[in-house]
């Protein structure tokens, strides 16, 4: 233990004496986290509509009140023609266009089913498909009391998330990928720095054991990557005001056992390649797939169903599954006892590897 720890200040007092590590350390992820958590909203304001009214009736115009009234659209322009909304959308004026038929008023008088169009710039999908969610909710108070059975009340209810927020959904996942890639890209530099340093050859005639060596790599990184989480979840309950429905202790619980397989995983990285650089690249490539992979952005549903089976071997997937569970859904002990029991197999068998690994690169 003597041993491990007289390597462990000895790392300590490598980052402390780095200026352009401790900036990357304490500012960056600050920052990143401050500023993703701003701009990685699936908010998209104010959709700016075009509105084609061929009924020009008192129910037209509650139809539009309506779904402008909802604050997600704003009319700019309303025109007769549909060759001038088309225009509209060409030139980006606007983003929708409304097109209500002749007829609207009469059809909805005798109860016949009728239809209105909604044109949107679908460039951007991701867009698209919420412009069309804001919509159908927009409308859905028009449609449903003639849909549904005489005397049938449809009352929904939304559970954890009632408001919609994406700070909610967003903040607890970047704050799980900025842990990770500054654990990451720490650890994966470790062992290279001490190769191109030459510092490695003094250690190899020491008798410094390849477990003692590892864990006193692992150590310190471990540390100040908790001490990051600790911050960053400070910031999103106090600025961001994130839910903390379960319990906190369970989510530092987790982080501990996950930072063991990130950091094993940088450690791993740092012993197969020979230089900083090397182990950058490498670094980067297993952050862009583990990142991509696990539902940070997209939802694990609307991968191919090779790619969700392949998910479940990314340790970043399920810490974000396990971080929105427990401080947006208030998952307990129980729930995500099984994802904690498969991070600490997952931690294990790296630090195995990164230990064998430094036996066949130490020499």
């Amino acid at each position: 233990m003597r041993t491990i720890l007289a390597l462990v200040r000895k790392e300590f007092l490598q980052v402390l004496r780095d200026p352009p590590t401790l900036v990357q350390v304490v500012l960056i992820p600050v920052i990143q986290l401050v500023v993703l958590a701003n701009a990685a909203t699936f908010d998209t304001g104010t959709t700016r509509l075009a509105v084609h009214d061929d009924d020009r009736t008192t129910a037209s115009a509650a139809l539009v009140t309506r779904l402008v009234g909802g604050g997600e659209f704003e009319v700019v322009l309303a025109t007769p023609s549909p060759a001038r909304g088309e225009q509209a959308l060409r030139r980006r004026e606007a983003a929708a266009v409304l097109h209500i038929p002749a007829g609207y008023a009469a059809a909805l008088t005798r109860g016949t089913p009728t239809a209105v169009q909604l044109q949107i710039n679908a460039e951007e999908g991701a867009v698209a498909g919420l412009i069309q969610a804001a919509a159908q909710a927009g409308l859905a108070d028009a449609v449903r009391p003639r849909v549904l059975p005489p005397g049938l009340v449809l009352r929904q209810r939304a559970w954890f998330n009632p408001e919609g927020s994406y700070t909610d959904w967003m903040v607890p996942a970047l704050l799980v990928s900025l842990t990770t890639i500054i654990g990451l890209l720490l650890t994966a530099q470790s062992i290279t720095r001490e190769k191109e340093l030459g510092t490695l050859e003094q250690l190899n005639v020491t008798p410094v054991t390849k477990g003692q060596f590892i864990a006193a790599k692992l150590l310190p990184f471990w540390l100040i990557a908790m001490a990051i989480f600790t911050v960053g979840l400070t910031i999103g309950m106090v600025a961001f005001r994130i839910p903390t429905v379960g319990a906190v202790p369970i989510v530092f619980l987790a982080c501990a056992v996950y930072l063991v397989v990130a950091l094993g995983l940088g450690l791993w990285i740092s012993t197969v390649t020979r230089t900083q650089q090397q182990a950058m690249f490498v670094a980067f490539f297993v952050l862009l797939i583990f990142l991509l992979m696990s539902g940070l952005f997209t939802p694990l549903e609307a991968m191919p169903a090779w790619a969700q089976t392949a998910a479940h071997a990314n340790p970043v997937m399920h810490f974000v599954a396990l971080m929105r569970a427990v401080l947006v859904r208030g998952a307990g002990l129980a729930e995500v006892g099984p994802t904690l029991v498969g991070l600490g197999m997952a931690g294990a068998v790296v630090l195995g590897l990164a230990v064998v690994q430094t036996h066949k690169t130490m020499a």
